[in-house]
């Protein structure tokens, strides 16, 4: 079971939805931490599912689902983001919900932000859509179209079963050592999605800035690695007298 919930009515028409899970080299949630921060982004949801690790994110010291929703309504915007790597065996549900939260919600387009496994790191923006109209766009602006390879994960169901729900799916992705995370990655991540919908998203203190999510991040997915032991542990410790 997976569940997609906002707390209130949010008019999402037209809006761009930024999907920004956990992938290689971790760009999607550090490029995804730095547009909220940058833009103030409202979190107005989260996402839920059985088979998600038992955990809350504290940040702020507000206690938050670790897979939330943003939204920004000056360049409409609602963006996905996850503090833990998707199960894989929700992968595949969790993106037909998410295109069909995309189109209840009259959503314009869906873009994933990822990292691709590379020897030989370039600074240059790769994509894939199954829209012909946003690959002709992207590659008039220097973005490289993949003609051959591999999208896994979350982004690849939008991919692949966007055109089922009549959505536009686009994936940016950037080269990266996936042994390492590196703000660079984000950072040429998101020049390709400034260029792409016309934003405006300052870069200019990412680097300072993504050394703040780098920590986050990797606190949080040591949490979430430790966590299901930890639980076992302390229930186990409590007893069978704790629930009596």
């Amino acid at each position: 079971m997976i569940e997609i919930t906002l707390f209130g009515d949010e008019n999402l028409d037209g809006y761009t939805l930024v999907e920004c899970f956990p992938g290689a080299g971790l760009v999607g949630p550090m490029a995804g931490s730095y547009i909220v921060e940058k833009l103030k982004m409202k979190y107005v949801g989260y996402i839920h599912s059985d088979s998600f690790p038992p955990i809350a994110a504290i940040h702020n010291s507000m206690p938050m689902f670790p897979s939330r929703i943003y939204k920004d309504e000056k360049y409409k915007l609602v963006l996905l983001i996850s503090e833990f790597t998707i199960p894989s065996e929700v992968v595949y549900q969790l993106g037909m919900e998410v295109l069909s939260f995309a189109r209840k919600n009259k959503v314009a387009r869906i873009i994933s932000i990822n990292g691709m496994p590379a020897q030989k790191l370039t600074d240059t923006v790769y994509v894939t859509s199954s829209d012909s109209a946003m690959l002709k766009k992207a590659t008039s602006m220097d973005m490289k179209p993949i003609k051959e390879g591999v999208v896994a994960g979350v982004s690849a169901m939008l991919l692949t079963n966007s055109h089922l729900f009549e959505m536009s799916a686009v994936n940016i992705l950037v080269e990266v050592n996936p042994s390492i995370m590196d703000p660079k990655y984000a950072e040429i991540a998101l020049r390709g999605l400034n260029e792409l919908i016309s934003i405006d998203i300052d870069l200019g203190e990412l680097d300072k800035e993504a050394k703040v999510v780098e920590e986050k991040i990797r606190t949080m997915l040591k949490k979430v690695k430790e966590s299901p032991e930890h639980y076992k542990n302390a229930t186990e410790a409590a007893g069978p007298s704790m629930y009596a």
